[in-house]
Formats: structure tokens, C-alpha cells, sequence
């Protein structure tokens, strides 16, 4: 949890913005911050990613969990507590600074509130183009995804981006709870690479969030022209590139559980 943050507070005077980055490696992230590749988000987290254990390991499974309340857990701390909450008798991770719902998932919860709740997909669970694909997204008040935000299309965070800039536009003076489940780092990603190669690798990956990187300005600056905002960038789950023989994820193995997370805010202009 940010240090100084209370969400009963922050709940009644800033947006939240979720960003999922799917599949992205703890390791590929950390390794690419420590080499100056993130200018964006070290920007607004100096200090660098937490690492954390995701509560699932593949991706409609961690946004339940996601959705729950149960964001990563911190690997230094698993019994911190946590921002938000669907209330859950014995819990260990509330504290009277969580925002705690009296609802199945923190999306209604936030409804409740008053809170314009926007969903733009990338990866497959979140395509609308069957039953399955429609669970998550159907949580949320508003839900988007084109082919062109998916894993296919190289440049889908550009896409998937200037998507969320328009309902940031159009939610006006309401509250808003926007999710954005970016797709880049998920397979296929090798095409990232100049060179092309025919798999992906910890390089593809990071290449692919390098990318990222480069369009989060113009998030970050349709957030600003609304009203101070709390951000949560974090990963779903991992990615096994061969290590031990493992490949892909919905596996136990630390490439897949280990993941990064950075809480941050992100002011109103003035």
C-alpha cells in the first residue's frame, strides 16, 4: 500500500486507475528499470517495482482475484494491508485504511460509490467474443476491445491507450474506476525486436515493455486533466521462457508467480 495513503480518503476525491501488464516477468521488469529503459514510469516511481507473488498464475484466474480485492502480495511483507476490499470475515490484510465493500468484487463496489466504471480489454479474457470472454468485462459499467487492442497488433497500447484517453474525456466530472488490461507483453512478442526473431524471450518481453513506456504519457496526461488519480501498475502473472523446461504460464514455477507492482498519483494539472 502507498505509505500515506488512506482509501477511505483518497476514495472521495481522486480516480483509480488499474493497469494490468499480461504476463510481464518481475525480473524483465526490474531488469529493464535498473537500466534506465522506463523513463515513464520511473518518472512517478523512482524507487522502482515491488516485487510481489501473484494470487494466480494465469490471467482469468488473477483478476478474479484482482477484482476481489487480493492484488499482488508484497514478497517482504505478505500480511500488508491491502488498499481495497470485498468484504471477507477474518481477514488478515484489511486495516481501517482499506477501503472495504460490502460487495462481491471492488468494480460494483466503486459503482456503488458513484464511480464510472470502464473496462478496456486486451488479451482474450477480456474479448467479448464469448460467453467466457465476457465475464470479466461485464463487471464493469462500460467495456471495450477491438481486434486492434489485442495481442496481434504491435501497436495495441497506442490503441488501447487513446481508447481510455476518450473515457477519461467523456466520464466528465465523475468518478472514475478505469481498468486497462494491456496485451503487449503477452506472447506473441517477439516482433518488438528489430531483429525478428521467430520466439519470444526475456528480451522480446522487455522490448515490449519498453514500448509500453513510451505511450504511457499520453495516459498519464488525460488523467491529469481530470482530477488527482491513483494508479496501480502491476503484472497478472509471468512467463516461463525455457527455464527448467518450462514454458508459458498456469504452471508453478517463480518465473511465473513473481511479478512486479508500483502504486503511484498522479496530480491535477494545475
Amino acid at each position: 500500500m502507498h505509505p500515506e495513503l488512506n482509501m477511505n480518503e483518497a476514495a472521495e476525491t481522486m480516480d483509480i486507475c488499474f493497469i494490468t501488464l499480461d504476463s510481464l516477468r518481475y525480473d524483465v521488469a526490474a531488469e529493464s528499470f535498473a537500466a534506465g529503459m522506463l523513463p515513464n514510469v520511473e518518472r512517478y516511481v523512482p524507487k522502482g517495482w515491488q516485487k510481489c507473488h501473484s494470487p494466480a498464475s494465469f490471467t482469468f484466474a488473477a483478476h478474479q482475484a484482482f477484482f476481489a480485492g487480493f492484488l499482488p502480495t508484497p514478497v517482504a511483507n505478505p500480511k500488508a494491508e491491502r488498499l481495497f476490499a470485498a468484504r471477507f470475515t477474518g481477514s488478515e490484510t484489511t486495516s481501517t485504511r482499506t477501503l472495504v465493500f460490502d460487495t462481491p468484487d471492488i468494480v460494483s463496489g466503486f459503482a456503488g460509490k458513484g464511480y464510472h466504471t470502464v473496462c478496456i480489454g486486451g488479451v482474450g479474457f477480456f474479448n467479448k467474443q464469448t460467453p467466457l470472454g465476457n465475464v470479466l468485462p461485464a463487471l464493469f459499467e462500460e467495456s471495450h476491445w477491438e481486434t486492434r487492442f489485442g495481442v496481434a497488433e504491435r501497436d495495441s497500447t497506442a490503441y488501447q491507450f487513446a481508447a481510455a484517453s476518450e473515457a477519461i474525456r467523456r466520464c466528465g466530472d465523475q468518478p472514475l474506476f478505469l481498468f486497462i488490461n494491456v496485451s503487449a507483453t503477452h506472447q506473441p512478442n517477439w516482433f518488438y525486436l528489430d531483429d525478428k526473431p521467430s520466439a519470444d524471450t526475456k528480451a522480446s518481453q522487455a522490448a515490449a515493455l519498453r514500448y509500453i513506456d513510451s505511450q504511457l504519457p499520453q495516459l498519464h496526461q488525460a488523467l491529469a486533466r481530470k482530477r488527482d488519480t491513483l494508479c496501480i501498475l502491476c503484472s497478472d502473472h509471468g512467463t516461463a521462457y525455457g527455464e527448467d523446461d518450462y514454458h508459458g504460464h498456469r504452471l508453478g514455477h517463480p518465473t511465473v508467480w513473481e511479478v512486479p507492482l508500483a502504486t503511484y498519483l498522479i496530480p491535477k494539472e494545475s
